[in-house]
This record gives structure tokens, sequence and C-alpha cells, in this order.
């Protein structure tokens, strides 16, 4: 996968030597606006000319660097000032106003999370010929199974890996409240902080990524295909530079915000009687790693199954066929669901599961987790 875009055509090579990006801020005052700068905002002067009239200066702080000159055309006019506290102006204040009218407005260096309330919906998603796969990261496909998001809350995507091999990825974490990959199809390799070296994930295997776990992607398979579920929608990915992958410190039950990182391996998978009849389900320790918030499980067929009613008071429920079919009653309608296809299912709405093929196999999500299994 290549994520870098093509270089220009006048560039011959890589540019040396670079100490810093500046840029240009006017004013009709110099002194003023440099000791606002200085005084309120703790930047220093790194230089000033000429010594006889001074109009122009060169100011650094916090990662930039200002030439501040009277008259200087193209000047920029706001600035975003990243704090700890943006709230520590006067009740109601966001931004200050420098001697010279450019506006510096503080946001959060360290964003919260925002976590839209739920919307839920029927959602039927199909993987036939009429499917929308769009470009996304790096040259992978997606496939959207939650095109309105629950209202935001949450956001569950088929990928593709078209080709393999490396992958052009770094050291980040997400600020999430939940977030599971499960392996579709082929193989991809990944390495997570406290969890020792970098290991396979192949198809039927998931992982739990907790909230900020540090992680990288570092090669797969050529197809390699996974099913990816979070919340909320839209999250924070943030690099860190500072970190490196594989960690030393091991320590597999490490909590990260209140969850533990979970690696289920399919072919140690134990299958027990899930709770409709005619079915065994596969737990992957999500839940107890979640502390009840989410839960994941793969469901097969086990022999004839009656058309029982149910209903689940969960605030998300969803099913993706990984093989086979399988018919899902909801009042006077009967949705057939294939290899690939995936529904969501609203919370206290009854429905039923029906006819099934021998083979069907299914993944199950659920907030919060369902611990019963019959």
């Amino acid at each position: 996968m290549n994520t870098h875009a093509p270089a220009p055509a006048n560039a011959t090579s890589t540019i040396t030597g670079i100490r810093a990006f500046h840029v240009p801020m006017s004013c009709r005052e110099l002194v003023p606006t440099m000791q606002f700068f200085v005084d309120a905002l703790g930047f220093r002067i790194d230089a000033i000319y000429p010594a006889d009239n001074p109009g122009t200066a060169i100011l650094s702080g916090h990662g930039l660097t200002i030439r501040l000159g009277i008259g200087l055309p193209h000047g920029i006019e706001e600035l975003h000032l990243l704090c700890d506290d943006p709230g520590q102006l006067p009740p109601g204040a966001r931004s200050l106003t420098a001697p010279n009218g450019v506006v510096i407005r503080l946001s959060p260096a360290d964003p919260p999370m925002k976590t839209p309330a739920t919307r839920q919906e029927l959602v039927l998603s199909r993987a036939d010929a009429a499917a929308s796969w769009s470009v996304g990261r790096a040259g992978m496909r997606y496939r959207d199974l939650l095109p309105d998001r629950h209202g935001g809350a949450f956001i569950a995507s088929h990928i593709r890996i078209l080709e393999g091999g490396p992958v052009p990825d770094y050291v980040h974490f997400h600020k999430v409240r939940f977030q599971m990959i499960f392996c579709r199809k082929g193989w991809v390799r990944l390495v997570y902080e406290a969890q020792g070296d970098p290991f396979v994930l192949n198809a039927g295997d998931c992982v739990l990524q907790p909230p900020t776990i540090r992680h990288r992607v570092l090669e797969s398979s050529a197809g390699a295909e996974v099913i990816e579920l979070g919340s909320p929608a839209e999250h924070i990915t943030m690099a860190d530079y500072m970190s490196s992958l594989p960690s030393s410190d091991y320590d597999p039950e490490r909590e990260f915000e209140g969850q533990r990182f979970v690696r289920h391996i399919a072919a140690n998978a134990t299958w027990l009687p899930w709770k409709t009849a005619g079915f065994v389900a596969s737990d992957t320790g999500i839940g107890t790693a979640t502390k009840g918030l989410a839960g994941v499980r793969v469901i097969r067929t086990a022999g004839e199954s009656p058309l029982t009613q149910r209903v689940h008071d969960t605030e998300f429920c969803f099913f993706f066929v990984l093989s086979g079919t399988l018919e899902v009653h909801q009042g006077d309608d009967t949705y057939t669901l294939s290899t690939d296809d995936s529904i969501t299912l609203p919370g206290n709405m009854p429905y039923r599961f029906g006819h099934c093929s021998t083979d069907l196999e299914l993944l199950e999500v659920t907030l919060p987790a369902d611990f019963s299994l019959q």
C-alpha cells in the first residue's frame, strides 16, 4: 500500500537544513504586540531589526515561530492555542485579542471524547453487486455497515486490504469508548503496548483495543479483510512518536481506562450452547475485559432451531454473517441474510431467527455485554 502523494513536478529532492517554519503576522506598532506575545503567551524574542528603528521581530514559542512586522502583507489573523485548561479565562471567554487585532483562541490540547446519544434503528447491509465500497486510509476499501451511525454513537465497517506487505503505519492510539477488530479473511500483523512481541491476527481471530492503548499495524496479506466496530463513530486518533513498540513493560492484565486488551484466537475457541436453542456460541472474553460494556461472540448452528421470539434490551445489537444463510423475522417482514451481509437490530424489538443453512456462522456484537448463554 502506498500512502505517499506523488512529488510535485518541480520537486527534485528533500529540502535539508530546515530549522523552523515561521508565519507572517502584521501589526501597526511593533512593541505592544511583541510584548503581548512575550508577557501573555510566553513567547521569546529571537531577533529584532533594524536596531535604530525596529520594524520586524522574530518570536518563537510552543512550537511556533512568528515573523511580526509593521505592515507585513498576508499576515495571519487568528491563532489557536492548545492548552490544558481552555476555560481559564473569565467565564464565557475562550479568546484573547492581541494589540494588532489577531485573535488567540484557546482550544483543548487533549480534546475529550464526545459520545452522542444513540438513535437505534433496524439496519440491513447487503454484500451484493450493488454494495458501495469507498477508498479510505492507505488505499483500503471500506464498506459502511451502519450509514446513519446510530446518531453518531457507533460505526461498523467491512474493510479490504487489496495489496499485501508492510503497512506504512505509526504508533498511535484512539480516544474511544469501545473498539474491536475481527479478522474476516487472510491475516494482519500487529503490535500492542504491554502485550509483548508482534503477533498475527488470522481469520476468525479478533482483538479488543482498549481506549488509549498504543498500537501499530505492521503488515498484512494481500486480500485481507477485517470487520471493525467502534463507539463513538467519530473519534480522535493520536500519533505517539515518543513511544516505540514492542514495549518493555509486558503486562497483559494492565487496564487502559478500565478495559483490558483481548486477543481471541479462533483455533482455541470453546463452544457452548447459546441462549437460543439450535445454536452454539464461542465467547471472546471481551465482555469480561470491558466489565460488561460490550460483548462479542461467534455463533454457529447446531441443529434444528425453533422459531423462538427474542428481544434484547441493549443499546446496540449487530450480527454479521461470516458464512451460510439465515432468515430473520421481524413482524410481517422476513430478511434473508447471506455471507457478508449484516443486520443491526434495535433494542426491545421482537424478532426471530428462522431457517438457516448448516454452515451458518455469525459474528455478534452487543453493548452492553450479554453474559447469558441459554
